[in-house]
């Protein structure tokens, strides 16, 4: 699994504040962490800020499926990269693979199904046609990769 094929999406050093009374990264930094890295896709698909203001569009998390490799500490650095898996006209699959130091160690993948949303009526609606074209666009450059994610089996785009 040769993760530089992958965009990095976010980066960040752990602060001691995120670790919980065993010394390491509490879990709920690693749901804060992909999330951080679903706003990378987002930037990339270009569903920005001022897309979801103009387009009265937003995103919810419908499920999420966390695998934990290693233990990340204060003070390490992690990497994150996205590999868009799947998208219906309204819901798009991705898994995050979160690497420690060197970004050779997987510390963890954190596997998402999410929706793209009408914040007026608070429900799934379709991406906007240059959203959906930027999807398919990064969509077939993950699909052209020789490996295949390791996905949960527990999360299907409808």
């Amino acid at each position: 699994m040769n993760l530089s094929q992958l965009p990095i999406t976010h980066q960040a050093t752990i602060p001691e504040s995120y670790l919980d009374m065993m010394g390491h990264m509490n879990v709920m930094w690693y749901t804060h962490l992909f999330g951080r890295a679903t706003c990378g896709l987002f930037q990339l698909a270009g569903m920005d800020e001022a897309y979801f203001r103009s387009h009265q569009a937003g995103s919810f998390a419908l499920a999420q499926f966390f695998n934990y490799k290693r233990e990340v500490r204060a003070g390490e650095h992690v990497t994150l990269r996205t590999r868009l898996v799947a998208r219906s006209s309204r819901q798009f699959h991705v898994v995050h693979f979160m690497t420690k130091g060197d970004e050779q160690t997987l510390a963890a993948t954190g596997e998402f199904l999410a929706a793209h949303i009408d914040m007026q009526a608070r429900r799934m609606s379709s991406f906007a046609p240059h959203i959906a074209e930027n999807l398919d666009r990064i969509l077939a450059e993950h699909s052209q990769l020789d490996w295949s994610p390791p996905l949960s089996g527990a999360i299907q785009v409808r």
